[in-house]
């Protein structure tokens, strides 16, 4: 039967199929000439000794190692926009983690980018052809060979490892240094460097070496040496497929789809690539890896930002299409951010720097990008280094409090927040001047918003009421309710239970005071002792003085009135009248509160 010329061109195309395998000795090579490179949105190399013994392990025991993926960069335009590196041959924890910039003589020839197979392709490279050097557990941090010894792959190839638990290691691979070589030596062991099998060429090599070092009588020397030097030298267990698309949004989809079955890749890591290749006189990595370094100095948890955070601010801050698009980090704009970085990155310390001095830390702001219109304000109005002196503004200080202690409350920044920052920003761009962050025009704006506005019905005020000490919520509005406490103490505020809470857990302390029997369920009742009803902010130092002490004492001591704790006049400050002091406090603190959300 006649096939048709489709069908021939089908199977064609199917015979010249894409997936190639090679050996790990041609894969080093590919490696050490920089054949082989890494794009720069690919991570750092995060694997750890273990995980490197237990690959070649692997590849020992004829356990598949996984496939890998290629893509064949011939393009001009896509060398010129994207970063890559040149592989980590000598690894050193702190201190030598990131990956050399690729020559750039090689670049200008066509070369491959691994998509997919970076972390077990850079083990391999340190295995057998690098060092591996992390502290030693008794050592301080030191970039010398006392606290952080230089280490090669070694395999005892006289006996396999003693004792195994599951599916541990068989074959004894260790990173070793020569002091653990020294303490190792015993007639029982032969410490292989592993590195040392690309330099046997034949297995007339294998069988030299085991001649000189009396092992042809040993046969598990004899067949683990042998079968080193032919899973490195000799079979093909590199299997990869290879992209040659030059489309990058296809690769870029590429990217993604092969790094989903770990730690998806985030649309930023592309994102970054391109920002790296084209910012002139900075290094765009190293700088956003030094400013999520420098805002981690502020808050107590101290706050920790994303990659994504950065650049979505780069974008916000200078007035650009928002969203993260390819087209948004063409050249254009990537000089845009390069050019404005210095101030754009002053203005995100600040914003960090007056919220950690507001009282707000990393727990309580989840959604980072509700700092980024903060730090907008900041930039707008040239405010980073004013705005986080003694002397700036209060009243400014307490709005900006106010606005993102509410729209965490809402959650205002919950779902996708694009739409949210845009109409921050223009509200912002529009109503804002030096000391007067636009609190009222942003409640307005967002008044006919279904979901995203800034209204709180009675309901919705007095569940807040019942948060429980310590939550996220209780930390809130308490916030709202002692704004002088936070303004005056910061990060050096604590959560008091007006009443002790010993009054409520324990039963003997319960018992002895005398609650009125229809009172009793109340009391007892944590939604009443242990939330918003029964707790108010202190300094820190003056919560460790209350201690357990009695509100009657405590408050005579202090000059506590009725009025400081939400509470009418003829109220009292006894124990005993637990259940009316709260009662009379829920009132008063949901009309506060009502005062203070109306804007």
């Amino acid at each position: 039967m006649k096939i048709s010329r489709k069908l021939e061109r089908i199977y064609t195309v199917f015979k010249m199929s894409k997936y190639r395998s090679i050996t790990i000795r041609e894969a080093m090579r590919k490696i050490a000439s920089n054949a082989y490179v890494i794009p720069a949105i690919q991570r750092k190399f995060v694997w750890r000794p273990e995980q490197i013994e237990m690959l070649f392990d692997s590849i020992l025991r004829g356990y598949p190692i996984n496939s890998f993926m290629f893509w064949e960069i011939t393009d001009e335009k896509i060398k010129q926009d994207y970063k890559f590196y040149s592989f980590l041959q000598n690894y050193a924890d702190r201190y030598s983690e990131d990956n050399p910039d690729a020559p750039t003589a090689f670049l200008n020839l066509p070369f491959i980018a691994v998509i997919d197979g970076q972390q077990r392709l850079t083990s391999l490279y340190i295995g057998l052809n690098g060092t591996y050097r992390y502290k030693r557990p008794n050592k301080w941090w030191s970039n010398d060979e006392a606290a952080m010894p230089t280490r090669r792959l070694y395999l005892n190839i006289k006996q396999p490892v003693k004792s195994q638990i599951d599916n541990d290691k068989y074959y004894d691979f260790r990173f070793l240094s020569k002091d653990d070589l020294d303490s190792l030596k015993n007639d029982n062991d032969l410490w292989f460097k592993v590195g040392d099998i690309l330099n046997m060429t034949s297995i007339s090599d294998v069988n030299s070496y085991l001649i000189s070092n009396g092992l042809l009588n040993n046969h598990f020397a004899m067949d683990t040496l042998v079968k080193l030097f032919s899973k490195v030298n000799n079979e093909e267990i590199i299997n990869f497929y290879t992209e040659t698309e030059q489309d990058q949004d296809k690769v870029l989809d590429v990217f993604i789809r092969t790094n989903s079955g770990g730690t998806t890749l985030s649309f930023s890591d592309l994102l970054m690539s391109i920002a790296s290749a084209n910012w002139t006189t900075l290094d765009a990595r190293n700088e956003i890896k030094k400013l999520r370094d420098e805002i981690r100095q502020y808050g107590k948890p101290n706050f920790d930002v994303s990659q994504d955070f950065v650049l979505k601010s780069l974008l916000v801050l200078s007035d650009v299409d928002i969203r993260f698009k390819i087209a948004n980090f063409g050249k254009s704009n990537i000089r845009l951010f390069e050019s404005n970085w210095g101030a754009i990155r002053d203005s995100l310390l600040s914003a960090f720097s007056i919220l950690g001095e507001l009282g707000f830390n990393d727990s309580l702001i989840r959604a980072k990008n509700a700092v980024i219109p903060i730090a907008y304000y900041i930039y707008k109005n040239d405010l980073s280094k004013t705005i986080v002196k003694s002397t700036y503004s209060k009243e400014d200080k307490q709005r900006i409090s106010v606005w993102l202690t509410l729209s965490l409350l809402k959650g205002i920044f919950g779902g996708q927040s694009d739409n949210i920052l845009k109409s921050l920003r223009d509200v912002i761009g529009k109503n804002s001047r030096p000391s007067y962050f636009p609190l009222k025009e942003i409640v307005a704006a967002f008044k006919s918003s279904p979901d995203k506005n800034y209204t709180f019905d009675d309901e919705i005020l007095s569940g807040f009421l019942h948060e429980k000490y310590q939550s996220n919520m209780a930390s809130l509005i308490l916030y709202l309710l002692y704004p002088e406490v936070v303004y005056k103490y910061g990060q050096n505020v604590a959560q008091d239970h007006i009443h002790a809470k010993i009054n409520f857990t324990d039963k003997a302390k319960f018992d002895s005071i005398g609650f009125d029997s229809k009172d009793i369920d109340f009391c007892k009742n944590e939604d009443n002792w242990n939330s918003v009803l029964n707790l108010q902010l202190l300094s820190e130092l003056e919560n460790k003085s209350k201690s357990d002490a009695t509100l009657e004492d405590w408050a005579k001591k202090n000059g506590k009135t009725e009025e400081d704790l939400f509470v009418d006049q003829n109220i009292g400050f006894k124990i005993v009248d637990f259940k009316k002091f709260i009662e009379n406090r829920e009132k008063n603190i949901l009309q506060k509160l009502k005062t203070i959300v109306t804007i």
